[in-house]
């Protein structure tokens, strides 16, 4: 990136990760909310976007209507981050925080948790943006397995989720927040909104935008 992007006033990239039915959109859609009222612009971002070309075929492909190679869905899924790529840096320059629900590490631990190799999984990721902060929403698997709505998707099966969460681990860096999604929701937002707004704030003094896994 160019040297003028160094320390830019701007919003935040806030990303949420976790095993499916760990409470991820719940807690977007809150945080969303909080900050708006706050006076923050801010705007939720999902992964995969079904509603590009390329997230249509991975939406298909998620509700078990159609096939493909495992590598070629990840390239689809990194495909769906990479074709929003520019827009996301346009937002955060005009001073939008953006609070996205998963993000290239959901498609690295699944793909990795599929038996594809974990180096090869993080390769199509490198260059996009680095998020600020990345808040892991941690819940057991078999209690995610409880919540309503569990097993209407392709991936939402309680081994390979167990999978997903190791690859997961392997993931984490100085970026992330740990949170335990066991407790109420009202308490995991409180512990997330707090993070969030030192994350916010600290990119509006001024922080620089990094790309994601390049050394």
């Amino acid at each position: 990136m160019a040297e003028n992007d160094n320390n830019i006033k701007r919003g935040a990239l806030v990303v949420l990760e976790g095993l499916d039915r760990s409470g991820k959109s719940s807690q977007s859609v809150k945080l969303v909310s909080f900050l708006e009222n706050t006076g923050c612009a801010a705007e939720l971002w999902r992964f995969p976007d079904r509603e590009t070309c390329v997230g249509k075929m991975i939406s298909s492909y998620l509700a078990n209507q159609s096939q493909l190679d495992d590598h070629t869905i990840h390239l689809l899924f990194s495909a769906n981050r990479w074709e929003k790529r520019s827009l996301m840096e346009d937002k955060l320059k005009a001073g939008i925080t953006l609070i996205v629900d998963r993000y290239s590490y959901s498609g690295v631990a699944f793909s990795s948790a599929k038996g594809l190799d974990f180096e090869w999984c993080k390769a199509p990721e490198s260059g996009l943006l680095n998020p600020d902060l990345v808040l892991y929403l941690d819940v057991p698997p078999e209690k995610a397995a409880e919540r309503g709505g569990y097993g209407g998707e392709r991936y939402e099966r309680l081994d390979f989720q167990k999978k997903v969460g190791e690859k997961y681990e392997s993931l984490r860096d100085s970026t992330w927040k740990i949170v335990d999604a066991s407790l109420p929701m009202e308490e995991v937002h409180k512990q997330v909104k707090e993070y969030v707004m030192e994350c916010v704030l600290s990119c509006a003094n001024g922080k620089p935008l990094t790309q994601l896994w390049l050394q």
